[in-house]
């Protein structure tokens, strides 16, 4: 008699972790990017708050540090909208500044000035809106969906 079973059992566990592979690289794969609303200052964009992180760096000897390092994502005058918040929650700038809001909550927002100078109308995550202030003043700003999401721009 033939013993059939090993060769069963090897078969199944090799179509096993072939599944396991395709759902990996399944899962390994992105979205595609979302479009915005059609707002002349809205956009779609990749760009991340600063992050921290505590991942071991190589210092100017090449010899690795401890010391916990910042992922450069943004420009200074970038706010990001995550955890359902303006981030930073104040900031303040120079008249002529151009600030710009990204999306990186998985929701959709707004950026909408208190006296109605600005506003994004609807964002998609991974969204963004720019505005230029051009005249000094305390600007706050709210998500007309989620409102106690609230944030100031201080232009001097």
């Amino acid at each position: 008699m033939q013993k059939t079973r090993p060769l069963t059992v090897s078969r199944a566990l090799l179509c096993l972790l072939a599944l396991c592979l395709v759902i990996l690289l399944a899962a390994c794969g992105g979205t595609a990017p979302s479009t915005s609303a059609s707002t002349p200052t809205s956009t779609t964009s990749s760009t991340f708050p600063t992050v921290p992180t505590s991942v071991p760096t190589s210092g100017p000897s090449g010899a690795p540090t401890s010391a916990a390092t910042s992922v450069p994502r943004t420009a200074p005058n970038n706010i990001a909208i995550v955890g359902f918040a303006f981030n930073p929650k104040t900031l303040t700038v120079k008249v002529g500044t151009k600030i710009i809001w990204t999306n990186d909550d998985p929701s959709i927002h707004t950026v909408t000035a208190d006296n109605g100078a600005f506003g994004s109308g609807s964002l998609p995550p991974g969204g963004t809106f720019s505005f230029t202030f051009t005249k000094a003043g305390t600007y706050s700003y709210h998500c007309k969906i989620h409102s106690t999401m609230k944030a100031t721009i201080i232009v001097q």
